[in-house]
């Protein structure tokens, strides 16, 4: 029950930092889709960078097996995206994996963004994919700028050392991991469930 408890009591006792950590997370992706349908062209050059890139092979590749598809999705967004872009920069550098992300999610929301009627239609079943994953990033995100904030300020986590501050910090970020990991496999089950039933059934295909 403490393992349960633990991420809680954390995002309670600093709910103000997690609810902006929110707001900046889902903020960088409406503002990559404000610009993607502002700019269609941009928008069209990401698509086709996609969709001619190793991503897009990837996708062609495991979309006939659900399963597969669902795993290299949990996959895809545990290792590539919220361990190498927002964890391990953060380690090195405080806050840096924040601002890593953000480019990363302007460039995604640009990818995403509603420009005609078939990407209207399959925005409808993919945005609750989109609020499930990116709440286990705004999790990591949270704990990457505790992590940040306990290292410069160790006395936010009654330390008398930065070292200190970094080892509670890294420790915080730990326990924030776990809801992630679980949110991140409900996305990835959502997410081929959306794939092969919800879209086809709102385009009528």
């Amino acid at each position: 029950m403490h393992r349960l408890r633990r991420p809680f009591q954390i995002i309670r006792a600093d709910l103000r930092a997690y609810l902006l950590v929110n707001v900046f997370v889902y903020g960088m992706l409406l503002l990559g889709m404000a610009l993607g349908s502002l700019f269609p062209g941009l928008h069209a050059a990401r698509v086709a960078s996609f969709a001619g890139g190793g991503q897009g092979a990837l996708v062609n590749a495991i979309v006939g097996n659900g399963w597969v598809f669902g795993t290299v999705i949990f996959l895809v967004n545990v290792f590539p995206t919220a361990l190498l872009l927002i964890t391990l920069p953060s380690l090195v550098v405080p806050f840096a994996g924040l601002a890593v992300f953000a480019v990363k999610t302007i460039d995604l929301g640009i990818t995403l963004a509603p420009v005609d009627t078939i990407s209207r239609l399959t925005l409808i079943p993919h945005s609750l994919t989109l609020l499930i994953e990116f709440q286990a990033y705004a999790l990591v995100m949270f704990g990457a700028y505790l992590l940040g904030r306990s290292w410069l300020r160790p006395a936010t986590v009654d330390a008398s050392t930065r070292r200190q501050g970094y080892v509670r910090g890294l420790t915080r970020l730990g326990w924030l991991w776990l809801p992630a990991l679980a949110l991140f496999v409900i996305g990835a089950v959502y997410e081929a469930i959306e794939i092969y039933f919800l879209v086809p059934l709102v385009l009528g295909t």
